[in-house]
């Protein structure tokens, strides 16, 4: 039995949100051999809508990290604290920045993120090379997303996520919580479009060492697939590590072997390769 984790924008789906029918395919062939199969991403289990779970799962690990689901059941769930949550609503607030909140409870956002959020979920799709993408408006984007929430104080939170109006909001984060885990998306360095602040020392490897644990499972049959940096600790734990062809420079270099892009069939035809299919 091998136990399979997969990163999901980017590898399992394509940066268009489209699920490949390859790829359901080659899970669930997978499964019926006897392998376990897990989405392993940076979203909250709020942002795993039904069509995911319905290619068939064994489970997931959410927040890159921070979240491990296995059999209906929650194995891990490290959240930042409720002063800790309060304390960055607040400075988001304080510096006219405008956030969403990533809960297993949903996505919550801010007073205006849905107006000042519009151009840069845009630029951030354009980017993505998402046809149509100067028209996606925050609603397209986060289908399910909650607005108008009163209470932005939550206890509950696996990371919040805020426009950068500029990289410097990001470095001030950076220094205004030393003790949690703060970064950028939608670009690297000054082109970066979010911050986001979350859970410190923790990453897709750590989850997956505490899924293996759960499952009794042995690392050497283990096997990561993933489209970018944030995937590079799970690549390196894991025992084999599979890039998908339309991923970046820095996980192929990493990789054991790199597939085909994932809207030509990279996952099906890695799990062929790798004689799980």
């Amino acid at each position: 039995m091998k136990v399979i984790f997969i990163d999901v924008d980017g590898t399992l789906l394509t940066y268009e949100n489209v699920l490949p029918p390859s790829a359901t395919v080659a899970i669930r062939t997978a499964r019926k051999n006897g392998h376990k199969v897990y989405i392993c991403t940076g979203r909250s289990r709020a942002e795993v809508y039904d069509y995911i779970w319905d290619i068939g799962l064994d489970g997931m690990i959410g927040g890159n990290g921070s979240y491990v689901e296995a059999d209906g059941k929650v194995i891990m769930h490290q959240v930042i604290s409720p002063e800790d949550a309060k304390h960055i609503v607040d400075w988001l607030h304080g510096r006219g920045l405008e956030f969403y909140l990533e809960s297993n409870a949903g996505l919550f956002a801010s007073e205006n993120f849905e107006t000042r959020g519009e151009s840069t979920i845009q630029e951030y799709s354009y980017r993505k090379g998402k046809v149509g993408a100067k028209m996606i408006t925050v609603r397209d984007a986060f289908p399910e997303m909650i607005f108008g929430e009163k209470n932005l104080y939550r206890d509950d939170l696996n990371k919040v996520s805020f426009v950068l109006d500029s990289y410097q909001d990001y470095l001030d984060a950076a220094k205004e919580f030393p003790h949690l885990k703060v970064g950028t998306w939608g670009g690297a360095g000054e082109t970066a479009l979010f911050g986001d602040i979350g859970v410190a020392n923790i990453d897709k490897a750590h989850a997956i060492d505490v899924l293996l644990k759960y499952l009794g499972a042995d690392r050497k049959d283990t096997i990561a697939f993933g489209d970018a940096k944030i995937d590079i600790p799970m690549f390196e734990y894991c025992a084999i590590g599979v890039a998908v062809g339309s991923g970046g420079d820095e996980i192929k270099a990493v990789a054991d072997f790199v597939t085909d892009a994932v809207a030509d069939d990279g996952i099906y035809n890695a799990f062929k390769k790798l004689g799980l299919i």
